[in-house]
């Protein structure tokens, strides 16, 4: 880091935590009282400040990451600056863990787009600036700042280690993985996406050398047709069928082997993946979720995936390629039909968003889930269009991980899509620096409209006196 640029980056880091510091205390001055998720989260919190560690609320589906690291940060602060009564642990002080995890998310976004877009000498360090603030306010993940939830927590420690992974210390990387699952199971998956990413480095390796011992560089992967994927597939068999290969990625990838063994100790141990609570969060392939998660990536990155190039280019593709995308819209069709599962939360909670755009979309006619298929393909052939720099087999093991976290959930909630989003979004190309300023212009504005509905317009249930507030 140039010495301008890490001025500009401590300034903008000092002038976010700020901002978010007097949001902090708007949030504590208008909540006071746990809200939502916050009734399970603190108590559990509380229980484990006094000791109470043997004591479990059965509502809570998550590891206890979140509480124990609460009291190792809590605890030694209440000694060191003399804190007594209900200060210690109280709900203000729990949600300030997760301001320190937003500053720390903040560092290991610039951190990740200096690694991964290090050969990029075109990219200035005020855009690597602009890019790392922009996703450190990304609206999804920024609102949980301010209460106590898992996200920023679970988002730090999974971007630590992706960090690390990069760096090649992976022993690191798969013991602050092992944080991340304490914080939520499913970030298992990217521990398996930073192995996968040792294994995707091996292959295009190979990958290379195959093309030029058949002196065959016409034809690449990354062109995507048909006969090219059939030669990357076969490709991928027969170097994971080696034993020599085996035994190479083997003892590259072991700690993230140890830890995924260990995952799936825990889930015959438990029983299941989830603790506590589990009829409200029972898995099941719920296909349409991969195309909710493009709808949400394109609703989020406009200024980089809905743009009228990319709408031209595709419509282009549609009049060169019509059976091949008659044949994805069928197959689309189908997993909408049969796969499309709305989940009891979703129907009968109105403080989420997710409950008006399912209201106001999905419900408005049977249809409207089969008619929105051609807007799920452009989102998914524009979401892919973007990652094309990337390695074709770095693609196949991201899309593979993004399956494994959004298929199997059946509820709609824009939570899990935090993290992929995000990991997607490091990974494309920079973009103009008009883009970036609308998009953090844009991340902006939705959460000034988000801050404004929770903090401002609350409501009321019928037969009920307690105060309702609108959240993600």
């Amino acid at each position: 880091m140039e010495g301008v640029e890490a001025y500009g980056f401590s300034a903008a880091m000092s002038g976010a935590f700020l901002v978010s510091s007097l949001l902090f205390a708007a949030f504590n001055r208008r909540l006071r009282e746990p809200y939502m998720d916050e009734v399970f989260h603190v108590p559990q919190a509380q229980a484990y400040c006094h000791g109470s560690f043997l004591q479990w609320d059965p509502m809570i589906t998550t590891l206890p990451g979140l509480y124990l690291l609460s009291v190792g940060v809590v605890k030694p602060a209440a000694w060191l600056f003399g804190w007594t009564g209900p200060i210690v642990c109280s709900t203000g002080m729990l949600r300030f863990i997760n301001l320190l995890f937003s500053a720390g998310n903040f560092y290991l976004l610039y951190l990740l787009l200096l690694k991964i877009h290090q050969k990029n000498k075109a990219v200035s360090g005020f855009q690597r600036i602009l890019s790392a603030l922009t996703l450190a306010i990304f609206p999804t993940l920024y609102f949980f700042t301010f209460l106590y939830y898992t996200d920023p927590g679970s988002v730090f420690f999974t971007l630590f280690a992706y960090l690390m992974c990069l760096y090649g210390n992976h022993k690191a990387s798969a013991l602050l993985g092992f944080c991340g699952f304490m914080f939520r199971q499913t970030n298992i998956v990217w521990t398996v996406f930073c192995a996968g990413n040792v294994v995707a480095e091996k292959l295009n390796e190979a990958w290379k050398t195959e093309l030029l011992k058949k002196k065959d560089q016409k034809i690449s992967p990354m062109k995507g047709s048909f006969p090219d994927l059939i030669r990357v597939l076969k490709f991928l068999i027969e170097y994971l069928t080696s034993p020599k290969n085996l035994v190479t990625l083997v003892a590259l990838t072991w700690p993230y082997i140890i830890l995924v063994t260990a995952f799936f100790v825990f889930v015959f141990v438990n029983g299941g993946i989830v603790v506590g609570d589990r009829s409200s969060h029972e898995a099941c392939l719920h296909f349409p979720q991969l195309f909710y998660f493009l709808s949400f990536t394109v609703f989020f990155s406009f200024p980089h995936l809905l743009t009228p190039t990319k709408i031209s280019k595709f419509l282009l593709l549609l009049r060169k390629h019509p059976v091949q995308y008659g044949l994805i819209t069928i197959i689309s069709l189908f997993l909408v039909w049969k796969f499309t599962y709305v989940h009891k939360y979703l129907l009968a909670d109105n403080r989420h968003y997710t409950f008006y755009v399912w209201r106001k979309i999905f419900q408005r006619h049977e249809l409207v889930k089969y008619a929105l298929v051609p807007a799920y393909i452009f989102a998914g052939w524009s979401f892919f269009d973007t990652l094309k720099t990337k390695p074709v087999f770095w693609t196949l093991m991201y899309f593979v991980c993004l399956l494994a976290v959004t298929v199997p959930q059946k509820l709609l909630e824009f939570r899990y899509f935090i993290l992929p989003f995000l990991i997607y979004r490091l990974n494309i190309p920079f973009p103009s620096l008009s883009r970036q300023l609308l998009e953090l212009a844009f991340y902006i504005a939705v959460n000034v409209v988000a801050f404004f509905l929770f903090l401002n317009k609350t409501f009321q249930w019928p037969n009920s006196v307690e105060v309702q507030r609108f959240m993600w």
